[in-house]
């Protein structure tokens, strides 16, 4: 069995981060991505990050098995409970009310809280590549869209919830352009 995936292998995170990273804001970027994260991690209680850790694997036709999904989201499940789900609860909870302090100032501070937010996600993307490098796996799938479609199915399994077929649809389309070079961009996703 070799590791995964190859492209795992083969970069090293840079100071605009690793590929993971790299292709997840590129990703993020794209029409209706956003949106269909959001409606997913809401609705659903999708890790978004773990869900373009997903799709990013699939990129390079990787196909988790069930019990790879289950340990990836043990790896990461503190970090998200304690770490990044606190932090996103604070920032939109000081987008509607901070009755204490100056409109300006409560939107100065969830500023602040935000680019927090953004920088656990991105460790969690980072231990999430590294640990890409450890994982095994047989055959690659024939596509990246089949592997995309396998993963995500299994998330849902995982996750046992159906997800909208829109969002779904929406994420599957963009990872096929995501993962055929349209994943240069570097800037960071707004959430």
């Amino acid at each position: 069995m070799a590791s995964l995936p190859a492209m795992a292998r083969a970069k090293r995170p840079t100071r605009s981060g690793s590929p993971l990273w790299r292709f997840s804001l590129a990703l993020y970027r794209r029409p209706g991505v956003a949106d269909a994260c959001l409606t997913l991690q809401d609705r659903c209680g999708a890790d978004v990050n773990l869900l373009l850790f997903l799709l990013w694997l699939a990129a390079s036709r990787c196909r988790l098995a069930p019990a790879q999904l289950t340990e990836i989201d043990a790896t990461v499940r503190e970090w998200r409970n304690n770490v990044v789900v606190p932090l996103r609860r604070l920032r939109r909870a000081l987008k509607h009310d901070a009755p204490l302090v100056a409109p300006a100032v409560a939107e100065r501070f969830r500023s602040r809280i935000k680019t927090m937010e953004l920088k656990a996600e991105r460790l969690q993307q980072e231990a999430s590549y590294a640990l890409a490098r450890s994982l095994k796996r047989g055959a690659a799938d024939t596509s990246p869209d089949a592997a995309a479609r396998a993963n995500v199915a299994a998330y849902q399994h995982f996750l046992r919830q159906a997800f909208p077929p829109a969002a779904v649809e929406v994420l599957l389309r963009a990872g096929a352009e995501a993962a055929g070079g349209g994943a240069k961009r570097t800037s960071r996703p707004r959430r």
